[in-house]
């Protein structure tokens, strides 16, 4: 069994590099593609996005980056 704890506060990243911030609308736009190619997953978005079961849980997880993994995290 696994516990979760909650933070009180939200983070703030700072430690990061973007090398090329006008790629970001055609990142969001592949993202957009993506999630309609994800129904299951975006059904799972929809039912429970008031409720926010996970929210204060730290997840983490080492993944290959792909606009899908963009949409899970996002999720």
């Amino acid at each position: 069994m696994s516990s979760t704890t909650p933070t009180s506060t939200d983070a703030v990243f700072t430690d990061f590099r973007v090398a090329d911030l006008s790629s970001a609308a055609y990142g969001r736009m592949e993202i957009r593609l993506a999630e309609h190619e994800m129904p299951g997953l975006m059904g799972i978005r929809e039912e429970y996005a008031s409720a926010q079961p996970l929210a204060g849980a730290r997840i983490t997880g080492s993944l290959h980056m792909t606009v899908q993994t963009a949409v899970l995290i996002e999720t």
